[in-house]
């Protein structure tokens, strides 16, 4: 009988020439578990995707109770349908209220997407500035955001008008000019290997923007919903972008992305064209109605208070001569190595002891720290005695 892994690699499209093979029956709180067995605490959460745990009940609850009345009706946009407009809601009155509209879509590379079309619509200019060893996503359009130019040749050309500046580097600011559309920079930039910029460069691009009369995109796909502290990132600087782009986390599990913007600059898409940005399937039912109960589970269950205790109680665990720096803000962190090999063997170490650890696109040196907000002291405990002991063996 032929296994899943031969038929995933016989027929599914492979991302890389050394997959890693970990084949997953069932997924429970903050553990994976494979099909002999196996038990991992999950120290990635999907890359950022369930912040909640995996399979909260509350939001298995509201899946099921959307089932009993309609999967997918029409194209998004067209028909009233209460799980999206109840999740934009609550959305909204957790937001500050410059924010007035929410177009939801499958994936964060959508809301980059359909970002940058507004952006370029409203203002009435072409160029959008993005920041060196961002990640924003695979499609086409996302992908001319990306500074890293490896994963840009094999595709080009791509889009036009995109220049960069170095992250949390005030002086590149000055590249932001009247001809800009808007500059889109990460919160904190997640693939660079967890690089938080200072509040004084993000009060700075913030007033740049305001100045030149260009939109300040904020790409919060890693760090939204609760990952940092907050509810979401920009609350640590003091500033509120025009745009949010979310996803990832926002789902509780379920595919959605979003992105967010005050109601003036979101109308360019209704006219002129009409159907300016359209999506089948952005907004599903289903995923609303489980993203409603997560951001019900975040709030309710006051996940954000116990964030702070949690990160510190790993960096403690996590004092090791070999670790060169722990890098992040709240449940969103690295561990800087000496090189990859070092990092894969770590890794692959964690993995066969029962801990899930991976690294970074930008930076493949560091181990990514990214567990569930609903991860336990015990459970901290444990997974940092496990990366230790890898770093004593490989490091």
């Amino acid at each position: 009988m032929i296994s899943n892994r031969e038929l995933f690699l016989k027929n599914t499209a492979q991302t890389s020439e050394s997959p890693r093979l970990i084949e997953i029956e069932k997924a429970e709180g903050s553990y994976l578990y494979g099909p002999q067995g196996q038990k991992y605490l999950d120290l990635v959460s999907g890359f950022n995707v369930s912040n909640i745990g995996h399979r909260h009940p509350k939001v298995i609850q509201a899946i099921q109770h959307q089932l009993e009345k309609y999967l997918h009706v029409t194209v998004y946009g067209e028909f009233v349908q209460a799980p999206q407009v109840q999740f934009a809601t609550k959305l909204l009155a957790n937001l500050p209220p410059s924010f007035g509209s929410v177009y939801l879509t499958n994936s964060g590379a959508e809301a980059v997407e359909g970002s940058m079309k507004i952006a370029k619509r409203f203002t009435g200019r072409r160029q959008i500035i993005a920041a060196k060893n961002a990640y924003h996503g695979s499609t086409q359009g996302a992908l001319s955001l990306i500074g890293g130019t490896q994963y840009q040749e094999a595709y080009a050309p791509l889009l036009p008008e995109i220049d960069f500046i170095e992250f949390n580097n005030i002086t590149d600011l000055s590249n932001i000019t009247d001809k800009t559309a808007a500059v889109i920079v990460e919160a904190i930039q997640g693939e660079a290997g967890v690089r938080v910029p200072s509040k004084e460069y993000m009060q700075a691009i913030r007033a740049k923007c305001t100045e030149v009369g260009a939109l300040l995109i904020f790409d919060e796909i890693q760090t939204g919903f609760g990952r940092t502290g907050k509810l979401f990132a920009f609350e640590h600087f003091g500033i509120v972008p025009d745009i949010l782009m979310l996803a990832k986390g926002i789902g509780g599990g379920m595919p959605l992305g979003a992105f967010v913007a005050p109601k003036e600059i979101m109308d360019v898409i209704k006219a002129n064209p009409m159907l300016g940005h359209i999506t089948t399937f952005g907004g599903h039912p289903v995923s609303c109605a489980a993203a409603l109960a997560s951001l019900h589970v975040i709030l309710n269950e006051k996940l954000l208070e116990t964030v702070e205790q949690k990160a510190l109680l790993f960096r403690q665990g996590l004092i090791h001569p070999k670790i060169k720096e722990i890098r992040g803000l709240g449940l969103m962190m690295c561990l800087q190595l000496e090189n990859f090999d070092q990092v894969y063997n770590v890794s692959k170490y964690c993995a066969d002891n029962g801990v899930m650890i991976d690294w970074y696109l930008h930076c493949e040196t560091a181990l990514r720290v990214a567990p569930p907000l609903t991860i336990s002291e015990e459970e901290i405990i444990e997974a940092c005695d496990i990366i230790k002991q890898g770093i004593d063996k490989f490091c």
